[in-house]
């Protein structure tokens, strides 16, 4: 049989005609096509300015220095996360502090937080995982006690509502990413929305080596990255974006044939949506398995028949380098590890068929009854 691949992106004609024209052009870097995809993006949002960076990753370093985050400092973030949402606040030479997630929606904890608050902390980093918006009105209350800056990486949520606001207006600054497994493409790169002006200066003298716009050429007011966009990426992200809502309906489409076919099945849990995300927007399909299952011989069992899966998150404070450099251990988040060992992202893309979902959910099904 054909095999399924573990995500695909959702590319036609437009997208090849963009990209292609642009190539005709003397403009690859730092052009037209930038400017537009920014204003489109701040548009669909609904914020004053969207900067344009090289990755996701990236646009969340830049958050955090423009947060004011120095050595020493600390960043009040989730362990249930991709490794960079951590990652950026090292960088500036500060330290995550992490919070356990809430059991169900995975996402940071807000009755955890004030906890965690000392004299040293400058921002909470909230993650919304797998698509799906945290617990926003009570952080940005903690925030406005302690006078603390919110940063939303929203780079797995593109589209996602909490409360009928669009994940990207939730915090001070929000980060989306459109690496090729998003639900949109520019193959690399991302993007920082905010509606703080002197913010979005700050990051577009940042991502371009430090030079200010009033600067003269080769002359660079501050410290910068290479953090640019190109012109291609760019044109890629303006088609992508021009059929977005098509895009997060076909992907809805493909979760919704995925709830109705393992809702039923004794063990697996289907993801949940909270009350408060009145709009998801899928980035990944995670079910998690209750005991006796055991998930990483289920990812085993799906290889053997031809079907990848793969685990969904390792725990941040588990990771080599984070045990190694801060003596972390397990126990220390009992939600995110009890996540970390059983979910289990399944084949997901907008353009997979109805006929791959069966294959995958007839293959689970056979697998769960055997286990």
């Amino acid at each position: 049989m054909t095999p399924i691949p573990m995500s695909a992106p959702d590319l036609t004609e437009a997208e090849i005609e963009a990209v292609t024209q642009v190539l005709a052009t003397p403009h690859l870097s730092m052009g037209p096509r930038l400017d537009e995809f920014e204003r489109r993006v701040a548009g669909y949002i609904g914020v004053c300015h969207a900067v344009a960076v090289s990755s996701g990753t990236a646009g969340l370093h830049l958050c955090v220095i423009a947060a004011g985050v120095k050595e020493g400092d600390e960043v009040i973030t989730t362990p249930f996360s991709f490794v960079s949402s951590a990652n950026c606040v090292l960088f500036e030479r500060a330290r995550p502090v992490f919070v356990d997630v809430v059991a169900d929606t995975l996402c940071l904890d807000p009755a955890r937080i004030e906890e965690a608050i000392t004299p040293r902390t400058k921002a909470i980093l909230a993650v919304d995982v797998f698509g799906q918006p945290a617990d926003y009105d009570p952080i940005r209350e903690i925030a406005e006690r302690h006078n603390l800056v919110i940063i939303e990486d929203a780079c797995e949520a593109i589209g996602a509502e909490y409360k009928g606001r669009k994940a990207g207006t939730l915090g001070n600054a929000a980060v989306f990413a459109f690496y090729p497994n998003k639900q949109m493409t520019t193959g690399e790169g991302g993007v920082i929305v905010t509606d703080r002006d002197d913010w979005s200066a700050l990051f577009r003298s940042l991502r371009n080596q430090g030079r200010d716009v009033f600067d003269g050429w080769l002359t660079h007011t501050r410290l910068g990255y290479n953090y640019r966009l190109d012109e291609l990426s760019a044109a890629l992200g303006v088609a992508q974006l021009g059929r977005i809502e098509e895009l997060l309906a076909k992907r809805e489409r493909v979760a919704d044939w995925y709830n109705e076919r393992l809702i039923n099945i004794e063990g697996v849990r289907i993801p949940y949506i909270a009350p408060t995300t009145t709009r998801m927007s899928w980035f990944v399909y995670v079910v998690r398995f209750r005991p006796p299952l055991n998930r990483d011989w289920i990812l085993a069992a799906l290889k053997a028949r031809g079907i990848p899966s793969r685990p969904y998150f390792t725990p941040i404070h588990l990771q080599p380098f984070y045990v190694q450099k801060f003596g972390y251990e397990r126990g220390d988040f009992p939600q995110a590890e009890a996540a970390g060992d059983s979910c289990l992202a399944l084949p997901f893309s907008g353009v997979m068929t109805e006929e791959q979902v069966d294959r995958v959910c007839r293959a689970l099904k056979e697998i769960v009854a055997e286990g």
